[in-house]
């Protein structure tokens, strides 16, 4: 019998999530419970509902139905005033990094210190950006703006970013995406190293397994909605679902696979006619 999770079993927890789009259902009763200092993975097919599901968490959507909690506190019904309060408790590594192209580097770390303390010393606000940018391996990059930083660069500056308010809890959206695998094994050591020095919750969506497998204490797949299977690396590596080995083993179903050959034979019998 499936445990009921209370609000209470986690430092974030998701009760009973559903959501949707027209007619289109992406969470169907969803419940979830993210235990303080751990990394979650959240992995499944395009489409499944992961980014929809962690900005619940941060509130930038709000469900259709279910409820969500911060330190047992329900925070999906508070209004945008109330919700800043809860916000600067958590960071969010969006996929692309979303940087301000017309801010230097300095100047995009600082941007949510500014919008959310009264901090204005020069010599405080100087040892805050070299501090983040000392922990994510960028010293030295201050004055440069993002059109001059490679890929791996920016997603290690929006991370400083997102720890410029010193938050208990980081949502990485599909952090290794368009990084080469050395680049992507850099932003895996980072989280691994915010979660052990830090204590920082994390909640990870991506599609990369290796990236999964090496920082997860816990991976969850969704599959059409639903939470299919919850649990450590070796139980996603030992799932006996079909579903579950086809998608980290990256491969296509029989069903779509006979469907795909009979679109090139048809594709091949049309230009002969």
């Amino acid at each position: 019998m499936e445990k009921k999770i209370e609000s209470n079993d986690g430092v974030i927890v998701l009760k009973n999530i559903a959501k949707g789009f027209s007619r289109n259902v992406v969470l169907d009763d969803v419940s979830l419970a993210f235990e303080k200092g751990k990394t979650t993975v959240i992995i499944g097919p395009s489409g499944c509902g992961k980014t929809v599901l962690i900005k619940h968490i941060i509130v930038l959507l709000r469900p259709g139905k279910g409820e969500v909690y911060f330190h047992n506190q329900r925070i999906d019904n508070l209004d945008e005033k109330e919700l800043e309060n809860v916000r600067t408790k958590m960071g969010f590594l969006f996929q692309g990094g979303a940087l301000f192209d017309s801010m230097s580097v300095y100047e995009n770390i600082l941007f949510p210190v500014k919008q959310h303390t009264e901090i204005r010393d020069r010599k405080k606000l100087n040892e805050l950006v070299k501090a983040k940018l000392a922990m994510v391996g960028m010293d030295g990059f201050e004055d440069y703006y993002p059109a001059k930083l490679s890929g791996g660069q920016k997603k290690r500056v929006a991370l400083a970013r997102a720890i410029a308010l010193n938050p208990e809890v980081i949502l990485y959206d599909e952090p290794t995406t368009g990084l080469d695998p050395i680049r992507a094994d850099v932003i895996n050591e980072l989280i691994i190293k915010l979660q052990k020095e830090l204590g920082i919750t994390s909640i990870v969506v991506t599609h990369d397994m290796n990236s999964a497998y090496k920082i997860a204490d816990r991976i969850v797949m969704l599959h059409n909605g639903k939470i299919l299977i919850d649990g450590d690396a070796g139980a996603i590596k030992n799932s006996p679902f079909p579903v579950v080995q086809q998608f980290i083993n990256g491969q296509v179903s029989e069903k779509d696979l006979k469907a795909l050959r009979q679109s090139i034979e048809d594709i091949k019998i049309s230009d002969t006619q």
